[in-house]
């Protein structure tokens, strides 16, 4: 068996009861994800307890891609440590049984919150915060890591949110390395992924590069503002597919139409327009055509302090 934390040593000396622990203490499932499901659980660490996140994969799904994925998360966790990137404190692989150990978020996905599951409805600032939060975590994976890193599933369920309403993105259990070698532009790999969310050039090509994860923010941005689920089946046939629907209400210039009307108050309509050209542009069909997610975040700070202006003009 092993139990290791982020640095490679062993979390406790007593590895057998931890895992007694973690295996028996009384536990409450937070969500399900591409490896596994997510549990909050509480550890007796010494007088004090902390509280942990664990991913588990249960015995009969260990299929050899999903020992792959264990391990890829495990690594990729570890080479990471940013505020808004979920915080790996360790993993334990024993036998058929596979736990990875995470940073507790208190308050639910995005998802949950624009679903309107967590009380209080996400006003525009909250959005626009989330937002940017969001595209410093991808900004560090793609240019600051100690290897560029590919999330791969960038959506809403994937989105954290602390009880100060700061994001953080996590499940990396698809995430890929970038090219390995400086002249290579892009990773040939097997489509994974969300669907409504996933690089079309991506599916088409099987090539995978840091503008996939911007193709899914762009569409994560038309979800945060509308409060739409990307595909919606309940939906008309008309806005049954978020981005189609809200690129053709946005051209016939019924940009303040595509606002969740659940958020109660009135936005800038200049301030709303740019951060929807800003994911139209992130989403578009053609790789080349996208930003990358550093001019994302730079742009996001920009129509943020576009946004305060018009809110002290009072819009």
């Amino acid at each position: 068996m092993s139990i290791s934390n982020r640095f490679g040593a062993e979390i406790v000396e007593a590895e057998n009861e931890m895992f007694c622990d973690l295996r028996e203490e009384p536990r409450t499932l937070e969500l399900k994800t591409g490896l596994g499901c997510v549990f909050n659980r509480e550890l007796l660490n010494g007088d004090s307890f902390s509280t942990i996140d664990i991913l588990k994969v249960g015995f009969q799904e260990l299929f050899e891609n999903l020992r792959t994925e264990f391990s890829s998360e495990v690594e990729l966790l570890a080479k990471i440590d940013h505020r808004n990137l979920v915080k790996l404190l360790g993993y334990v692989d024993r036998g058929n049984e596979r736990l990875i150990i995470t940073e507790y978020v208190t308050n639910g996905t995005l998802r949950d919150h624009l679903d309107g599951q967590r009380g209080r409805i996400l006003d525009f600032n909250q959005r626009l915060e989330i937002s940017i939060d969001v595209a410093h975590g991808l900004t560090y994976l793609h240019q600051y890591a100690e290897k560029q890193i590919i999330h791969r599933d960038v959506k809403s369920s994937n989105i954290l949110l602390t009880e100060n309403m700061r994001a953080k993105v996590a499940d990396f259990g698809f995430a890929r390395l970038g090219p390995m070698e400086s002249d290579r532009t892009h990773i040939s790999t097997k489509v994974k992924g969300t669907v409504g969310y996933l690089d079309p050039e991506y599916m088409r090509t099987y090539q995978l590069t840091t503008k996939s994860d911007v193709y899914s923010f762009g569409v994560l941005l038309i979800e945060i503002l509308t409060g739409h689920r990307p595909v919606d089946l309940k939906k008309s046939a008309a806005e049954r597919v978020t981005l189609r629907w809200a690129f053709k209400k946005f051209n016939e210039g019924s940009v303040m139409e595509l606002v969740d009307p659940l958020m109660e108050e009135v936005v800038d309509s200049d301030v709303v327009t740019k951060m929807f050209s800003l994911a139209f542009h992130c989403a578009a069909p053609i790789r080349a055509d996208r930003p990358d997610m550093k001019s994302v975040g730079e742009q996001l700070w920009a129509i943020r302090a576009d946004y305060l202006k018009s809110a002290k003009r009072g819009h």
